[in-house]
């Protein structure tokens, strides 16, 4: 058995990169990560407005190649491909976890109001779905609340993290009272310090949450997949 558990990372923009960098840094540092960069996917994703076959298959061979690496999870960091990424689940036996669902639990546990900002249009409503599909799980009684933080991406992708972050800050505070706030994506988590400085009730972050529960799967030796699993 290799001394370090590796991690294959998937990512459709390069901004999501150094935020679960840092999250493995923090929670997981023994862990030995693998970036998988398709920095079209997202726009093209936008470009399509759906989820295309041909972007989930794209989806499907960026998690072949993580398998062939010797990976023993797998971890999405884009939050707008959630069906492509369940085939990929059900047909790999390693633990493969879309963005946000770690995310997800731990918001759920905090109470009924649960809010969200997010900086990429194209990813929210398949976000909210799946939130939905979370929440009749693990919390019936629970609602979201959305803000899409106009301009934060877009600065972002430019170098101006400062202007993204307050942009985000500012989405947050416009939220209505909420048990939890959860900041939608990767690269959204940079605005962390940000978004806490404008409320006082716990704000979640994709990238850690996601390090805790691969942590957790892995260290169980949990394993995932259907009968033509993969590996």
């Amino acid at each position: 058995m290799p001394d370090k558990v590796r991690i294959a990372l998937i990512h459709a923009t390069p901004v999501a990169v150094e935020p679960i960098a840092q999250s493995f840094r923090d929670l997981w540092p023994e862990a030995e990560t693998v970036n998988i960069l398709d920095d079209g996917l997202s726009v093209d994703r936008a470009s399509a407005g759906e989820l295309t076959f041909a972007l989930s298959r794209r989806i499907v061979a960026l998690a072949e190649y993580g398998l062939s690496t010797d990976a023993r999870g797998i971890l999405f960091t884009c939050s707008a491909f959630g069906p492509a990424i369940d085939a990929v689940r059900n047909a790999f036996s390693i633990p493969v976890l879309k963005p946000n669902e770690a995310m997800f639990e731990e918001a759920l546990q905090y109470g009924d109001r649960i809010g969200m900002v997010a900086t990429f249009a194209p990813a929210v409503a398949s976000m909210e779905q799946e939130f939905a599909e979370e929440a009749s799980r693990l919390r019936p009684t629970a609602r979201l609340t959305t803000r899409l933080a106009e301009g934060a991406m877009d600065a972002l992708r430019s170098g101006d993290s400062e202007t993204h972050n307050r942009l985000v800050a500012r989405a947050v505070a416009t939220l209505p009272r909420c048990d939890a706030t959860m900041l939608a994506h990767f690269s959204t988590s940079r605005a962390g310090a940000a978004s806490r400085g404008a409320t006082d009730r716990p704000v979640m972050s994709s990238p850690d949450s996601a390090v805790r529960k691969m942590r957790g799967l892995i260290e169980a030796g949990i394993e995932f997949g259907g009968p033509e699993k993969r590996r």
